[in-house]
């Protein structure tokens, strides 16, 4: 018998790709042109790390939501899906160790009075969390403020969860939270969906949802914000499984992001250090995605032991162990966890999708994104906008498609123009109708990544297109 190779094992380190765009306001500044992502409250100046999703931003993270929803639910048999409340019980994150320990390291210049997180200080990026508890680590290492070298205050825990009060009072009775994360939703509700749902184990729960953390220094974009969307799943296992089902788990997790076209050379996993682990983690490990800003966390991969139901089961009195009645054991499940964003997901398939190329002396730009990610799955263009007859047809090829897929009709430039602008967005496929469409009753079909053109038969266009896209009906 052969040993299974390590998934994180990085010997020798791979080299460094680099990334899919070298200046992240590249994908800035084509958010905000075509509609994917704003600032938000921008006309008020903006509120800091919070970001508005536009008209293809939207369409873009319900698709990878949808992608994601399809993979660990839809396509599995052991997984099944929920959708908790925000807030909860204010004594949930007391048990869950989170307003003990849900903090990040806080600085503060003596002179600006800024505030940063150490460990994203120049100089301070690959401290160990033992490290970065060192209350003489500032003055060990001369760090300084990055904005006017002011001299720094010794490191701080700053707690990153939202408070709030429910009710019309605001005393500390009536405190409670925005969830910092959906997991905890899950484990309350443990036994509600095994017994509902008559599951055995191993099984998993999954839950997209909104969380909100007061983050010291958000910044990257959409890559770190103070409101987010986490795409999370909890798979309760058999103690002594919990190690395999966590190895499991890891290429899975990993094969869904190259899936849906992201590089593999730009995918990596990295395996925490003892002291970095969280207070519930046997072991943790990420799939991380070189950013323009380097290594970053795209997703976590959690093995969590029983420390979220134990602990909820000591803090309720609610019996929360699970009866094998093939063995007769009682035991309190394990857990192993896969913890992704959708804005970070969405966020990464739009930097890795982005290209530049030379056509006939310009450049065109292009998202060769995977078609179920897509904003928009065919564009149908007009040759003449002036012609009546052209445009009527046009929107009904348009309204046919819709059925099946989003589709948009669009004259507002020249067929060159529209080409670009639907490249620029994503769009896989364009349809376009021109004099000789009235006679022959064939329109051109364009694909976006190789720019080849198919003439098409009016009424098979739905055909051809749902083929190439893999959307299946009857």
């Amino acid at each position: 018998m052969t040993d299974t190779p390590d998934p994180t094992s990085q010997t020798p380190p791979a080299p460094d790709p680099g990334p899919a765009v070298a200046a992240l306001e590249t994908i800035v500044s084509l958010s905000k042109r075509r509609g994917f992502i704003f600032p938000s409250s921008e006309i008020y100046g903006g509120i800091n790390a919070v970001w508005d999703y536009g008209p293809l931003g939207v369409e873009l993270k319900n698709n990878v939501k949808r992608a994601w929803w399809r993979a660990m639910v839809q396509e599995r048999d052991d997984i099944v899906g929920l959708d908790a409340g925000i807030l909860m019980a204010p004594q949930v994150w007391v048990t869950s160790g989170h307003v003990a320990s849900f903090s990040d390291p806080l600085v503060e210049c003596e002179s600006c009075h800024r505030r940063f997180r150490l460990d994203e200080l120049p100089g301070a990026e690959s401290l160990t969390q033992t490290e970065l508890r060192d209350p003489g680590i500032v003055d060990r290492l001369g760090l300084r403020c990055p904005v006017d070298e002011g001299k720094l205050s010794a490191p701080r825990r700053f707690n990153l969860m939202f408070r709030t009060h429910m009710g019309p009072v605001e005393e500390e009775a009536a405190l409670v939270y925005l969830r910092p994360e959906t997991a905890q939703g899950i484990y309350v509700n443990f036994r509600n969906v095994r017994e509902s749902s008559r599951k055995k184990l191993p099984f998993g729960i999954a839950q997209i949802g909104k969380a909100f953390r007061n983050e010291i220094s958000p910044g990257n974009f959409v890559f770190r914000m103070r409101e987010f969307e986490q795409m999370e799943m909890q798979y309760f296992v058999k103690p002594e499984t919990a190690s395999a089902h966590f190895e499991a788990w890891m290429p899975r997790r990993r094969a869904w992001y190259e899936q849906y076209g992201v590089n593999p050379a730009r995918l990596r996993f990295r395996e925490h250090a003892p002291d970095e682990l969280a207070h519930y983690a046997k072991k943790a490990v990420d799939v991380e995605y070189r950013f323009p800003f380097g290594w970053k966390e795209l997703e976590g991969i959690h093995n969590r032991g029983d420390w979220d139901l134990g602990r909820h089961q000591q803090a309720t009195g609610e019996n929360l162990e699970y009866f094998d009645q093939a063995t007769g054991e009682h035991y309190v499940p394990w857990i192993v966890e896969t913890s992704a964003g959708a804005d970070r997901a969405a966020f990464t398939f739009l930097i890795d999708a982005y290209r530049e190329e030379e056509v006939r002396g310009e450049t065109r730009v292009v998202l060769s994104l995977h078609p179920d990610l897509a904003p928009y799955k065919v564009a149908v263009l007009p040759l003449l906008k002036k012609r009546p007859e052209i445009v009527e047809l046009c929107h009904r090829i348009r309204d046919d498609l819709k059925r099946d897929m989003m589709a948009v009709y669009d004259d507002t430039a020249s067929i060159g123009k529209l080409y670009r602008r639907q490249d620029e967005i994503g769009t896989p496929y364009c349809v376009t109708v021109d004099v000789d469409s009235l006679e022959d009753h064939a329109v051109t079909v364009r694909d976006r990544d190789s720019m080849e053109q198919v003439r098409v038969s009016v009424d098979q266009v739905r055909r051809y297109l749902l083929e190439r896209l893999g959307i299946t009906r009857d």
